[in-house]
């Protein structure tokens, strides 16, 4: 895939020479993104080789979650708190159901059956859950009781910093004082020749700063292609930004899957949602009370609320057993492909004049 890194001096080329050309900046920085995600996902596979499986589905989920962060921090500067919320509803359903399923379904036509600690996935799912209660009170609050947005603002901050504290707990559970539930179930999956950590790091930091930047170039594109295309800003919102966005959790995963890697996969795709629910979305939260013309809070609306908490029922009942095979990620890829048609259909807003 290295062939598409000529999309990247293209996309700058359409960015400054064309930049009224909206719909092929959008595809252009899409297909830039793909070659650094596979770098990332190289560089992620090498380190699990070297870490441990938990430990690399870990420093996946964080530098594919960069970009988003820095991706939602420029929205809340520019006063998108709407948009900045779809993304990340988008990411956490992106994930669980998208990528997951796509690693499933790939690594079952390979694999008869595969297997992964299911401890694990239960622990993550539990997170997922708690998660999806965390999203749900702020939204419920909201309609019961009818406060105004300062006394919402309060109610999240504080959600936000128990939230934080407990990916804290995660980590700390995760890394240092039960590593073994997070360790690979197959270990001849998990025996590639481990490269320099140094070098590893050194490619997925770059890759990273590559796809960041293709990314803002894409997000910028995103409101008038949605005008010029006639899609809603739903749609494009919670899955064309998320698919793009999770496009290096999605090469990783995949490519693991294939390998025989399941608890890297599930490590990668699950983790990452649990991060961007426990610790991106809090994080937004709080940097939003100093920046931005208006602080975001946690009241998501109700339609991307029910779409995360069904996200989440269908994942803990398919990966809690343990093992997967080409169906169950059929079944997930079903529940996602059936979100998106429904998003699709939404009526487009107009354009604002």
């Amino acid at each position: 895939m290295n062939w598409l890194l000529l999309f990247i001096p293209v996309t700058l080329g359409l960015e400054f020479f064309a930049a009224d050309r909206h719909i092929l900046i959008f595809i252009s920085s899409c297909l830039a993104i793909l070659p650094l995600a596979a770098w990332m996902g190289e560089a992620t596979e090498q380190l699990a080789s070297r870490l441990g499986e938990g430990v690399g589905g870990l420093l996946n989920a964080t530098f594919g979650n960069a970009a988003e962060l820095i991706i939602a921090l420029a929205g809340l500067r520019a006063g998108l708190s709407d948009v900045v919320k779809a993304s990340l509803a988008g990411s956490i359903i992106g994930n669980i159901l998208l990528v997951l399923g796509a690693a499933m379904f790939a690594g079952g036509l390979r694999h008869p059956e595969q297997h992964y600690n299911p401890a694990g996935a239960r622990s993550q799912a539990t997170l997922l859950t708690l998660a999806a209660i965390a999203l749900v009170v702020p939204a419920a609050f909201r309609i019961a009781a009818g406060t105004t947005s300062e006394g919402l603002g309060r109610l999240s901050v504080a959600i936000a910093v128990v939230l934080i504290v407990l990916y804290a707990a995660y980590l700390l559970f995760a890394l240092v004082t039960h590593p073994g539930l997070f360790a690979s179930a197959n270990e001849e999956g998990a025996k590639a020749a481990p490269a320099s950590v140094r070098r590893a790091l050194a490619i997925l930091t770059a890759a990273t700063v590559g796809v960041a930047w293709m990314s803002e170039i894409m997000v910028g594109a995103i409101e008038p292609m949605a005008h010029e295309s006639g899609l809603s800003k739903a749609f494009v919102g919670v899955f064309l930004v998320a698919i793009v966005g999770n496009a290096a959790e999605h090469a990783t995963a995949i490519q693991a899957a294939l390998r025989n890697r399941m608890d890297l996969s599930l490590s990668i795709a699950i983790g990452s949602s649990v991060q961007v629910a426990l610790f991106v979305a809090p994080i937004l939260v709080l940097a939003s009370q100093f920046f931005g013309p208006a602080p975001m809070d946690l009241a998501f609306p109700g339609a991307l609320v029910l779409l995360i908490l069904l996200s989440t029922l269908i994942t803990g009942q398919v990966a809690g057993d343990g093992r997967s095979d080409w169906l169950r990620g059929a079944q997930l890829l079903t529940v996602y492909l059936v979100m998106a048609i429904s998003f699709f259909f939404l009526p487009a807003a107009p354009a604002s004049h």
